[in-house]
């Protein structure tokens, strides 16, 4: 496994994160691992070398949250511990939801005791709350870092100037900033690479990108995706535009390359993620161990610039998706 610091955060972290929306129970998605299945793969990911874990309140509706804290029982100093909240919880109570400081306290305080944890590593706001001003989340969020209850905070798939908003609101009021950012990036979908990616390069922002493989759209060649229990009942997966502009192309050059190179397509997909500078750590969401041990062997591929250069060539701009 190889390591790197988290943005000006000081943690270093795993260059995989494994992405924790795929343990909880499978009465909430159909591909979603149980308990028993789910603290096995954070006990591989543990094994091999894996120390960065991100979940969220809203994942299996906070099953998630409590598995990873159980398959973590006895060594979660050493672990570096990401939960998320915003989305509402309780459909009877609307500040369930949101970022509003009772939003959040209250949230905060139910993610902390699913984890078993006094502490999260870092906690991030999972979306925009359009209904609340920024400088009132961003003084809840620092209230509860003064407390002892969160060490960092981060936000995740924005608009760049919202992100820039809130960075200075922080740095004008003397609370504490956002240390990093979970955006959607892949090669199907390359958006952020306008403004996002540069900006977050350019404060120092940690990026720890969700879907780095597209949902599974890059793993296998596109006339194969509905054929997984998660292309056929994932109805979130193709609300993304992977198959729109030069998607399709993408897919196959990326399978082009996985037979010359003799691995596996999600492996260059996630490959070429790690080989761009600004990302630290992409979100690896899988349901089985062989998959983790993939993406941990990705680690080793090295693509040319003429490979990348291969790879991104038929991308074509597609509508932003993610934010909502």
């Amino acid at each position: 496994m190889e390591y790197t610091t988290l943005g000006d955060t000081g943690m270093e972290v795993s260059r995989l994160c494994l992405g924790c929306m795929s343990i909880g129970t499978s009465d909430w998605r159909d591909w979603v691992l149980d308990e028993e299945e789910g603290i096995e793969l954070v006990e591989r990911a543990i094994d091999l070398g894996i120390n960065f874990f991100d979940t969220a309140n809203m994942y299996s509706d906070g099953e998630s949250e409590r598995v990873l804290g159980k398959a973590l029982e006895g060594q979660r100093e050493d672990k570096v511990v990401a939960t998320k909240g915003y989305f509402q919880m309780d459909e009877d109570d609307p500040n369930s939801g949101g970022l509003s400081r009772k939003a959040i306290e209250q949230e905060l305080e139910h993610s902390l005791d699913r984890l078993g944890m006094d502490t999260v590593d870092l906690y991030q706001i999972h979306r925009w709350d359009y209904d609340t001003p920024i400088e009132t989340t961003l003084r809840a969020l620092d209230d509860a870092v003064r407390r002892g209850q969160v060490r960092y905070i981060g936000a995740s798939s924005m608009w760049t100037y919202q992100f820039a908003d809130a960075l200075h609101t922080s740095d004008a009021l003397g609370l504490e900033r956002f240390a990093t950012m979970q955006n959607h990036y892949n090669l199907a979908y390359r958006e952020e690479e306008r403004e996002m990616l540069p900006f977050c390069e350019q404060e120092n922002v940690g990026v720890i990108p969700w879907s780095p493989m597209a949902r599974g759209y890059l793993t296998r060649p596109d006339e194969d995706i509905d054929a997984t229990t998660r292309g056929e009942t994932e109805e979130y997966l193709y609300e993304h535009p992977y198959r729109e502009g030069g998607g399709p192309e993408v897919n196959e050059r990326v399978q082009q390359l996985a037979e010359e190179r003799g691995v596996k397509m999600a492996q260059i997909a996630l490959s070429w993620v790690l080989h761009k500078d600004w990302v630290d750590a992409p979100i690896v969401g899988t349901s089985t161990v062989e998959h983790l041990e993939d993406a941990v062997e990705a680690l080793e591929i090295d693509l040319s610039d003429s490979d990348i250069e291969y790879l991104e060539e038929p991308y074509e701009p597609v509508p932003v998706s993610g934010h909502d």
